[in-house]
């Protein structure tokens, strides 16, 4: 029977589902410190229909996500490991969590096991993060908000841990892959998709890598991309007065597909 035929008997042909678009915005892409206004470091919204998760909350972060989304309305936050450029901005939003939402927020929190004790030993305050909740990070395979995460340890310092995000009702779609701080190429690939977008650091932008804070540069980060046969190259958290623009041409001189800066305001649709 031909689709002719069922509209003719008056039978009626089922829409497929919509399908919603998985956005990223950069709400900060800055290192360690910045020296320009408005660079927060690192934070990354994603959002799919109306849900939404932030990958990492680092200083600044909070006030310049609010620019595009208000964080009551996140539905979770991943942090990728324990440095402050990555984390502390969790401070803010427990504080406007508690004290700025009537009634007052909660948002799951995936991020590793010695997170709540560093910031309760900061503040001085036992719980601080209650409004945050959700099991640790480990790797694997977890559901999120409609997000679907693969989470994978990598080298850098104490527990990190790299992320790839796609639609859960899609998984096996374009997604994100996100390599927080890493020092080696290798941890990151096994998380790459073909067609996926790379968000990957090179810190070291188009200069030496040096030895001992386990970063990358642009030429590391763009041999991630093409040996992952990534779709699109993102590069981050490149440090504070080193040549951006210089960054970007050499990963494009390794890398043959779309290759962008992650600067504050950048939006991607997958």
């Amino acid at each position: 029977m031909s689709l002719g035929d069922i509209v003719s008997l008056g039978g009626r042909v089922p829409t497929p589902p919509e399908v919603a678009t998985l956005r990223l915005t950069v709400a900060g892409s800055a290192a360690a410190w910045s020296r320009e206004p408005g660079h927060a470091s690192s934070s990354y919204l994603l959002e799919l229909g109306r849900r939404a998760i932030v990958l990492d909350l680092g200083q600044g972060a909070f006030s310049a996500l609010s620019a595009f989304r208000d964080p009551a309305r996140l539905d979770a936050v991943l942090v990728s490991h324990l440095h402050p450029d990555h984390c502390i901005d969790l401070v803010p939003l427990r504080h406007y969590l508690r004290f700025g939402c009537i009634p007052a927020r909660s948002l799951m929190l995936h991020a590793p096991a010695d997170l709540p004790a560093r910031i309760d030993a900061l503040t001085g305050q036992p719980d601080f993060l209650g409004e945050l909740v959700g099991p640790p990070l480990e790797g694997g395979d977890f559901e999120v908000a409609g997000f679907a995460v693969a989470v994978a340890p990598v080298l850098h310092v104490g527990p990190s841990y790299a992320f790839r995000v796609a639609p859960a009702a899609s998984p096996d779609a374009p997604g994100l892959v996100y390599s927080g701080d890493v020092g080696r190429v290798e941890d990151v690939l096994p998380l790459i998709r073909e067609g996926d977008t790379l968000l990957i650091e090179a810190s070291f932008a188009d200069g030496p890598i040096e030895e001992g804070p386990n970063h990358l540069n642009a030429q590391e980060a763009a041999r991630a991309a093409v040996e992952g046969r990534a779709s699109r190259l993102i590069l981050t958290h490149i440090l504070d007065g080193y040549d951006r623009t210089a960054a970007l041409e050499a990963a494009r001189r390794v890398f043959p597909g779309e290759s962008l800066l992650a600067e504050p305001g950048l939006r991607v649709e997958f």
